[in-house]
């Protein structure tokens, strides 16, 4: 019985994704590898979208116009606005605002987090729980620790601020308009606006050296 109910239900969910696939394309949806996308009914789109193969589509999930979702993505409870790029292999996480313009690439997580027009997060981060404001250059390797065993703690990067790479963001903390975080760094406190901020432990070289 159980291996007859487990057939009928994913029958059943084969033919409600092949409705909402050709549903989509009705509303001027491109779906490149259609059979290869998984979609919501509740889903709202806006003209020009494109969906590359193996995209999941979650509950609750808004796209503006001219959005862009790469292959592999996952997307759940969130809203892409306009001209938005997402992929491949991204995820965003429910509660999650991309802004106009954004750019969530390949292997990036996003939660509950809003991200400001023209702001970039190419590759290799985790935001959570945070509010960044526009023309962000998010570096790869950046991750917003939001979690210090107890509570979520809050993340805010103002406007054209500079993030490098590889950087340990300790929540609650703020990084202001146009500061510069560099690379490696691993920052407790609040960054003034226009300033440079970087925890750098110093070098260390010994000359002709002799593995042992």
């Amino acid at each position: 019985m159980r291996s007859t109910n487990k057939k009928k239900i994913a029958l059943e969910e084969k033919f409600n994704q092949e409705k909402l696939r050709n549903q989509a394309m009705k509303k001027g949806v491109t779906l490149k590898s259609p059979e290869t996308v998984f979609l919501s009914n509740d889903t709202k789109y806006g003209k020009n979208v494109i969906i590359n193969p193996y995209v999941v589509i979650g509950k609750k999930t808004k796209i503006g116009n001219n959005v862009e979702i790469l292959s592999f993505t996952h997307i759940e409870n969130a809203t892409l606005e306009d001209s938005v790029n997402v992929g491949p292999f991204s995820r965003v996480r429910p509660g999650s605002f991309l802004s106009k313009g954004s750019r969530v690439g390949n292997f990036v997580e996003v939660k509950k987090s809003k991200i400001g027009k023209n702001t970039k997060i190419n590759h290799l981060s985790y935001v959570g729980d945070a509010i960044i404001g526009k023309d962000v250059n998010i570096g790869a390797g950046t991750i917003t620790c939001n979690y210090d065993g107890k509570k979520k703690n809050k993340t805010k990067i103002l406007d054209g601020a500079f993030i490098g790479s590889n950087t340990a963001l300790v929540a609650p903390i703020k990084i202001g308009k146009k500061s510069v975080v560099g690379a490696g760094s691993a920052l407790t406190k609040n960054v003034k606006n226009k300033s440079l901020a970087l925890t750098r432990s110093n070098q260390i070289e010994i000359k002709n050296y002799k593995r042992k």
